[in-house]
């Protein structure tokens, strides 16, 4: 058994119900299954993907990313959806990791593909959209065979979801065909979700938030899901009167878009029962934003690790208590443990410890990420709650290294690495700053060795090496940074300084930044 089977009964039980809306097309269940099986096909005949091979996706949300995995499924294949924001070097790093031979790119990124393909000649790229010198993947499909290969099921490896990693590369977390089959299940308890729902799906697929809060789950239990190529607030409140879904999933970056959007206040919200909302915590006006226009806003609590849903609150909770993450999922366990792993009573902040079958199997080639990230085969957020009087969560600090800007993780070390690599540069550090559209923005602070080094120059430094997403927006210039006694960087007073935009804290040389500088880039994530 396995997860394409999803698909394939659905198809048998209601085979001319929507499955997928895209643009102007729909797949029904029917089509979806005949469409998952001839790419199985081509993958595994025209292609010869095997079981446990990677098969890379690039492309902005696709019906066929979702064909994609569930024949990946059926093959015991594994997916590996990359991140379109990333730059060349940061995909040809995962690709290379995660040891992939074929990549599908999907339309609008076929010249990515050839170049990657150009650096990696064990590559093969295949595309989605009919593209001059690359295969199609509609051609491959006409092949004949078997769409199904033996010795597959639950507890096979399915996803590869790379997430940038707090050492400076990002971590490939597995996650098998049974986590994302209990992520279901947590799902429908979370939503109640159902055959007659209707799912807006606006995030990026290639995040776990994206693809699996709802979007695989309303497959699971034969929904129908609308899917648009990337978020637009315009586009997105348009599909929500046109579409009328009855669920989405939002991160704060796009709730404040929406909630700023000339039309918000006209759009007619009525066929929305609720929306899911994480990625960090979600400030409180624009849980009441949504609350007040009869949506009920129901945090979920996550990561790519969990895949990603751990701790969520449901319809009647989010109104009930608003800012709180809710309890743990109905398959998920949850400690929260001091620093020396003893369970703290309620109402004391501990760590975030979670256990289920919904959690990855492991970081893929990497041993010792893998060992580190669980604690007696609990897995370990690095983010700190606390339970109230309900057993609630509320996380009161997360992993203090990572910047979430626009719904985006950016971890300080890859930035860093950039900075400590020019000579100019004699100490560097990157901490988020408070933005009022996208939640936080990264700022450098840097010691220079060279007092001619200007913002201008530093942020050159990350062209053509980080996406876009990820550049400082901002460079403060300090005399020297805050350590502790065992020389190690004081991020939190370096964080608390920059988020009061003041003077010297502690022992803080006087930077006396230009006002320039602590406004920093208007812009947000790209």
């Amino acid at each position: 058994m396995d997860i394409g089977r999803w698909i394939e009964r659905h198809a048998a039980f209601q085979p001319e119900r929507p499955a997928i809306r895209f643009a102007e097309r729909v797949l029904t269940y029917a089509d979806l299954d005949r469409r998952v099986r001839a790419v199985a096909r081509a993958l595994k005949h025209a292609l010869g993907v095997g079981r446990g091979d990677r098969v890379a996706w690039l492309g902005y949300n696709h019906p066929d990313m979702l064909v994609l995995l569930f024949a990946a499924a059926r093959l015991g294949a594994m997916l590996v959806p990359l991140n379109w924001r990333l730059a060349p070097a940061e995909h040809l790093w995962i690709l290379r990791h995660a040891g992939a031979e074929l990549l599908i790119c999907g339309p609008g990124h076929e010249l990515r593909g050839c170049d990657l393909a150009a650096r990696l000649p064990r590559l093969r790229t295949v595309t989605v959209a009919p593209a001059e010198d690359l295969p199609h993947l509609d051609a491959l499909a006409a092949v004949e065979g078997d769409d199904r290969n033996p010795h597959v099921d639950l507890s096979t490896p399915l996803l590869v979801v790379y997430t940038s990693g707090t050492t400076g590369r990002p971590k490939g977390a597995v996650l098998t065909q049974e986590a994302l089959f209990w992520n279901a299940l947590n799902a429908v308890h979370m939503h109640d979700l159902g055959a007659d729902d209707r799912v807006l799906t606006v995030l990026p697929m290639f995040h776990v938030g994206g693809l699996n809060i709802q979007t695989t789950p309303a497959l699971y239990v034969g929904a129908e899901v609308v899917l648009l190529e990337r978020f637009d607030a315009t586009r997105t409140l348009a599909a929500i009167a046109a579409a009328r879904p009855t669920l989405t999933v939002l991160v704060p970056a796009t709730m404040q878009a929406l909630v700023d959007h000339p039309l918000w206040s006209s759009t007619d919200l009525s066929s929305l029962r609720m929306i899911a909302c994480g990625s960090q915590v979600v400030p409180r006006h624009l849980l009441d934003a949504f609350n007040r226009r009869g949506v009920p806003a129901a945090q979920v609590y996550g990561s790519t690790e969990t895949g990603p849903i751990a701790v969520y609150q449901r319809a009647d909770d989010a109104l009930a208590r608003p800012g709180s993450t809710g309890k743990p999922g109905l398959h998920v366990e949850m400690r929260l443990v001091d620093e020396r792993g003893r369970d703290v009573p309620p109402g004391e902040p501990g760590e975030v410890l979670i256990r289920g079958p919904n959690v990855m199997y492991e970081y893929w080639a990497d041993e010792a990420a893998t060992r580190e990230a669980f604690l007696d085969g609990w897995f370990r957020t690095g983010d700190v709650g606390r339970l109230d009087g309900h057993g609630d969560l509320w996380i009161v600090d997360r992993k203090k290294d990572v910047v979430i800007s626009g719904g985006e993780n950016i971890y300080p070390a890859e930035l860093e690495a950039v900075l400590q690599s020019d000579p100019r540069i004699r100490d560097a550090v990157v901490v988020g700053r408070p933005d009022p559209r996208w939640g936080e923005i990264p700022v450098a602070v840097v010691v220079r060795a060279d007092a001619g080094l200007d913002e201008a120059a530093v942020l050159a430094l990350f062209e053509g090496r980080l996406a876009r997403f990820k550049h400082p927006r901002a460079v403060v210039f300090m005399d020297e940074l805050p350590r502790n006694a065992m020389g190690k960087v004081l991020r939190y007073r370096v964080r608390d300084w920059i988020a009061r935009g003041c003077g010297p804290c502690g022992p803080f040389t006087d930077p006396q930044p230009s006002a320039r500088r602590m406004t920093g880039a208007a812009g947000g994530p790209e």
